[in-house]
């Protein structure tokens, strides 16, 4: 049954957050006046949230359903069973911490009420740490060079889409995918909005520097070939620079006579291009890799049921 909003939550041992994130949520909901659903994905919780969103469900069967995943397959991956399963003809992302609060949802549904199709949340001042902080606003930085994506906030998973630009983000049948830039490609009328971000009541991120990194990279590396080309203009100018150099050496030891005092110059201009060389080796292994993810063909996550849904599956 079509209903007019489906709440997106992504969960991963947050056991301290869901009580009061459930107690939010609902009065916040029930008072759009709009027929709404909550889709909870457990993604592997080692903790009791998986009990937890179960016994939501016994509350509130009319618009609680869960997603249960047999491992930890990661957020982006989460909120895409959620969007393969949605109901609702405008559908909202929100994190299980508790740092985006959920009466912040009003604001974006009034933005897609007003005929915006993609509509992000960036945040007012964000209460993370001072590493956190500023890696992202250099990632922000990257990516608004590299890409044609401009958004404030990427990090920001509080965001509304209509049910258009979600069936256009499962067209793709990505491996990595990183969400709100995807939506914000299809989307042809998007908006980002002001919201509060409130410093985390219980548990840790779970997104480590690897895992920033890695997220990272999915988004250069799926959006733009620019890091590529960056590196081709750059071997073009190393051949140029090369050819130049073993000219003048050439000249200084016909000319000159023999020399040695330039050796660790030398070394160091080796040393130099055979560092960016590997790091151009890396790059290209990444959309390589991407390719190679593709081509196995493997399911994006495994369930271990559903609960809530028509057809629930196990």
């Amino acid at each position: 049954m079509e209903v007019d909003v489906s709440v997106v939550v992504p969960v991963f041992n947050e056991e301290g957050n869901l009580e009061d994130l459930f107690k939010r949520l609902c009065p916040v909901m029930d008072s759009t006046g709009k027929s709404w659903e909550v889709i909870f994905v457990n993604d592997g919780s080692r903790d009791s949230s998986g009990e937890i969103l179960r016994s939501f469900h016994k509350k509130r069967p009319d618009v609680v359903k869960l997603i249960d995943f047999n491992g930890n397959f990661g957020q982006h991956t989460a909120i895409i069973a959620a969007f393969e399963r949605v109901s609702g003809k405008v559908v909202v992302t929100i994190d299980a911490d508790l740092q985006n609060p959920p009466e912040e949802i009003t604001k974006l549904l009034k933005r897609i009420d007003e005929g915006y199709d993609a509509v992000g949340g960036y945040r007012k001042q964000r209460e993370d740490t001072f590493m956190r902080r500023y890696a992202s606003k250099f990632v922000n930085f990257m990516r608004d060079k590299m890409t044609n994506i401009r958004m404030k906030d990427q990090g920001c998973m509080l965001r509304a889409y209509t049910r258009d630009i979600v069936k256009a983000v499962l067209s793709t049948n990505e491996r990595s995918m990183f969400i709100p830039a995807l939506a914000y490609t299809f989307a042809s009328n998007p908006d980002e909005i002001e919201v509060e971000h409130a410093q985390r009541q219980s548990g840790t991120s779970k997104y480590n520097l690897y895992k920033l990194i890695r997220l990272n990279f999915d988004l250069i590396t799926g959006f733009t070939l620019v890091p590529l080309q960056l590196f081709t203009i750059f071997g073009f100018l190393s051949a140029i620079g090369s050819f130049l150099l073993v000219g003048i050496l050439l000249f200084r030891r016909f000319f000159m006579g023999v020399e040695a005092e330039g050796v660790f110059t030398l070394f160091a201009i080796l040393f130099f291009l055979v560092s960016m060389t590997l790091i151009g080796i890396g790059l290209i292994g990444e959309y390589v890799g991407r390719i190679y993810q593709v081509v196995q063909a493997r399911p994006k996550y495994i369930l271990r049921e559903t609960v809530g849904f028509e057809n629930p599956a196990k």
